[in-house]
């Protein structure tokens, strides 16, 4: 079973136990300092540009600290900054290497690649300029000259599953490959709670006003920043009327005859395989 970093320690959404991965179990404690020195031989995730390899070895000048993977310290370095550890032929995207490690290594290597980024763009203070410094005790880098503080940046955005009548509403993206349908999503605007963005995106995309809206799931998405928070809603009221420029189509589908829906690493497609099951069961 695959899981979601969303859930306390990195376990299992559905019920907060380690993962299994045939005889082992998996869990991943995240932590802003060490428990103790680094080994010769942790977890270093090394990122170029957008692109992370995975090796053994002493966390090199300049690392983050990640966590514990299993009690074994997890690091992740900037090699377009500090230097190159690994050959380049072992460096792979986030998609790529969905289908080469265990979800809760592949989320580790998102929380990586995510602050590795936070690193390279706050450097500066955004307000006056200076170059910042680490915060201590924290996860955050603070201007000593003018005290503005940058966190990691985090966007949070919904995805909703809506039902109707015993059918589910998928809609295609203009950015998503002709064939492909999707549950509906955006982002958060300020001042606006979870429920109301849910609201908010279904009518402004197709339509349509939903109500009973209840929480899913949670998954961390690092493409680039964003954190995905997964509902489910009832129809309402009104037709379908996409906007034509972010939705291009929009349909209720039956759980026998679906489209081409996403992979499984997103959560869509987890809330998809949910709807389906309790459809047919």
């Amino acid at each position: 079973m695959r899981t979601c970093e969303g859930c306390p320690q990195f376990l299992n959404p559905d019920g907060n136990q380690p993962v299994e991965q045939g005889k082992n179990v998996l869990m991943f404690v995240p932590l802003l300092e060490p428990p103790g020195p680094p080994e010769d031989d942790v977890l270093v995730f090394a990122v170029r540009d957008n692109q992370v390899a995975i090796h053994r070895g002493y966390p090199p000048q300049g690392a983050l600290f990640l966590g514990t993977l299993n009690g074994e310290q997890c690091w992740s370095v900037d090699v377009d900054e500090y230097g190159e550890p690994v050959d380049f032929a072992t460096y792979r995207d986030l998609h790529q290497l969905w289908n080469g490690v265990d979800e809760i290594t592949w989320t580790v290597a998102g929380r990586g690649v995510q602050l590795v980024e936070w690193a390279r763009t706050s450097r500066f203070c955004g307000r006056c300029g200076d170059r910042t410094e680490d915060s201590p005790g924290e996860r955050a880098r603070r201007c000593p000259s003018c005290g503005w503080t940058a966190f990691p940046r985090l966007a949070p955005a919904v995805i909703c599953l809506v039902e109707r009548d015993g059918n589910a509403l998928l809609a295609r993206n203009a950015r998503f490959p002709l064939t492909m349908y999707s549950c509906l999503a955006g982002f958060v605007e300020p001042g606006e709670t979870l429920e109301g963005a849910v609201a908010r995106e279904i009518a402004e995309e197709v339509g349509i006003d939903v109500t009973d809206i209840r929480y899913f799931a949670s998954q961390p998405w690092p493409f680039p920043h964003s954190l995905m928070i997964g509902f489910t809603a009832a129809w309402r009221a009104g037709e379908l009327r996409v906007d034509g420029s972010e939705i291009v189509d929009a349909g209720w589908f039956a759980p026998d005859a679906l489209p081409t829906v996403p992979p499984s690493m997103s959560i869509a497609r987890r809330m998809i395989d949910d709807w389906v099951s309790r459809a047919t069961s």
